[in-house]
């Protein structure tokens, strides 16, 4: 009903001819700004609402969707219709374009980039991005980084820096397939992990070299005692001495690889 009643009263107050849409504009914003009526918002937001969508296409791009873009649009209308003040002597359309825009590129700049890029090296990836799109239908080609700096009138510097920050518009799961196979490998399976075998590889040449500084007794008896977990009595049965005996040649024996190991390396822990 409150629908009916404020169609009926336009269509009294207002002239039908198109010379008048901009007094209908105003008598509109009039009457809401006056009143809040809901009904006469409803009736701006319908009547501007092209002009949203208008500019949600202009910022349209392939990773978004372009239903999103036309509900920020309309959004920034909605805010621009709260926020205008009838008695200035502007059109609507002249103070809502840049409100609709900055709810647009605020959406791009705070929603839709996985990774943080500062917000003018955004603003230029989205104006690249742009105008590779007209430009391509004009030379029916990809335009060159030199004719883009060009346009844009930025250096090609520039222009390279935005393509590069336009990968981080989106990020791709590491669980994706890497092909078009869905029960393919994944993009996790080609990322190496840590790998411990460079380190143990070192350490063993670093012992290796170390051991040659000792007499093969005594690296028999560290064998037999590191590698086979043998017990000291056990080595000294092996072996033919006692227990005592294979105590101090462990002792010895560690005590010069720990004096040859800091010779090579100073500076290094225990030194």
């Amino acid at each position: 009903m409150e629908a009916q009643r404020l169609n009926v009263d336009r269509s009294d107050r207002f002239p039908s001819g198109p010379t008048d849409r901009a007094q209908e504009d105003r008598l509109l914003f009039q009457r809401y700004l006056a009143t809040r009526d809901p009904a006469a918002r409803d009736a701006l937001v319908e009547r501007f609402l092209p002009l949203a969508r208008q500019l949600a296409r202009r910022y349209q791009r392939a990773e978004e969707p372009l239903d999103d873009l036309i509900q920020v649009a309309s959004l920034g209308l909605v805010k621009a219709i709260d926020r205008f003040d009838a008695e200035r002597e502007v059109a609507f359309s002249s103070y809502a374009v840049p409100t609709i825009l900055g709810e647009i590129k605020r959406h791009f700049r705070d929603r839709t980039w996985s990774v943080r890029v500062p917000r003018d090296l955004q603003e230029l990836s989205l104006k690249v991005d742009r105008t590779i799109v007209a430009m391509s239908r004009e030379l029916q080609r990809s335009p060159t980084v030199p004719e883009l700096a060009e346009k844009l009138d930025v250096t090609e510097e520039q222009i390279l820096e935005a393509r590069e920050a336009a990968g981080a518009y989106r990020a791709t799961s590491l669980s994706a397939p890497r092909g078009a196979d869905e029960l393919g490998d994944t993009l996790a399976d080609t990322m190496g992990e840590e790998e411990r075998g460079y380190d143990l590889a070192e350490d063993r040449a670093t012992l290796d070299r170390l051991l040659q500084t000792i007499t093969a007794r005594e690296r028999e008896v560290l064998r037999l005692r590191f590698e086979e977990d043998l017990t000291q009595a056990e080595i000294g049965e092996r072996i033919g001495v006692s227990q005592m005996q294979v105590s101090r040649v462990i002792r010895q024996a560690v005590s010069r690889l720990r004096a040859a190991a800091r010779a090579e390396d100073p500076g290094g822990p225990g030194a």
